[in-house]
């Protein structure tokens, strides 16, 4: 009997959505704009081009794929790379490649994002005055390497917390990013595909950096991964504000980076200029913790990539243990190691 997708919509219920699905995604705002200008001259056509291309890689890639098409796709309620072959392999054998080369990449993620977004995290530390030349990548290190260790006693205690500190932290993404568009409501044309089009056209290089871009979206593959766990609708009407709060901040760094013209990033982050300076110790620690629940999901979902490609004979018999009498909740040492 299939499952009802159409799970009970509540506030509580949204917030888990919130804590599961949206760590990956909801981070990069700590990074887009930083790796699409670079070291790049600060100008119009980079930066609105820029937002533009994110912008509309949201809409195409997230919005119109996964929300509107993909998660109309489920395999008895349940989603992820694996139950999507389960419901087309009948159509032929050599589906088993884009299977394969689509779970990787889903590994991929997970291998890249816990040191990516808590780098970018602990990064803010160095513009705190005093703490401009404290490094940064033993701490990352060590907090990486804290988060594998706990991952044996499984998460279910602090895994309660998650969805109330991603709303917290997508919060402070509207707030600040509202903040900085209301001094230069101009950046709000960035929207318009125009730029988009003329950053990949005109700009030199612009083409290329469709791979900083595309950062944005990284992660959106667990909104279908998670669809048996939080339901159809649970992940749509949570998209919604995601969305907008990701929108908000990126056109409120864009803002920023718009009265810095003729200028260049020199290193600095634009995410946590955008941030008040009595703000920043506080910010810094919020983008840590939403760092490091990002990073917990994509090692989750690890787990339960390895699990179902064990059982579909894609991967070699490995030792998989249950952490907790938690449902759905497992710990595979090895996975654990390679990530880490």
């Amino acid at each position: 009997m299939k499952k009802d997708l159409k799970k009970k919509v509540t506030y509580a219920s949204l917030l888990v959505a919130l804590g599961i699905i949206y760590g990956d995604i909801g981070t990069s705002p700590l990074y887009v704009l930083k790796a699409i200008v670079g070291d790049r001259e600060i100008s119009e056509l980079l930066v609105y081009g820029g937002v533009s291309c994110v912008f509309w890689t949201l809409v195409f890639q997230t919005s119109i794929k996964y929300i509107w098409l993909t998660l109309k796709a489920d395999n008895e309620g349940e989603g992820g790379v694996f139950s999507l072959y389960a419901l087309v392999r009948r159509y032929g054998k050599k589906l088993v490649i884009p299977t394969i080369l689509g779970a990787t990449t889903l590994l991929a993620d997970g291998i890249i994002t816990p040191p990516i977004s808590v780098a970018s995290a602990v990064e803010g530390l160095t513009m705190v005055k005093g703490l401009e030349h404290i490094p940064t990548v033993p701490i990352v290190v060590v907090i990486l390497t804290i988060l594998f260790f706990f991952q044996r006693f499984g998460t279910n205690k602090v895994g309660a917390v998650f969805g109330p500190v991603m709303f917290v932290w997508f919060s402070m993404l509207f707030i600040l990013g509202g903040s900085q568009i209301l001094d230069h409501p101009q950046v709000l044309n960035a929207l318009n595909p125009k730029y988009a089009y003329d950053l990949l056209v005109k700009y030199p290089g612009g083409f290329w950096l469709l791979g900083a871009v595309f950062l944005a979206t990284t992660g959106a593959e667990a909104l279908y991964s998670d669809l048996g766990h939080c339901g159809r609708e649970n992940i749509r009407i949570s998209w919604m504000f995601v969305k907008v709060c990701l929108v908000i901040n990126y056109l409120g760094q864009a803002a920023w980076l718009m009265g810095h013209q003729e200028q260049f990033l020199l290193g600095r982050n634009p995410f946590f200029e955008i941030m008040p300076s009595w703000f920043l110790i506080i910010g810094i620690n919020i983008a840590t913790l939403a760092a490091i629940i990002a990073s917990q999901a994509l090692i989750s979902g690890s787990y339960t990539l390895i699990s179902e490609a064990m059982n579909m004979n894609f991967w070699p018999r490995v030792k998989v243990k249950q952490p907790t009498d938690f449902k759905g909740q497992i710990y595979i040492p090895s996975v654990n190691t390679m990530l880490w």
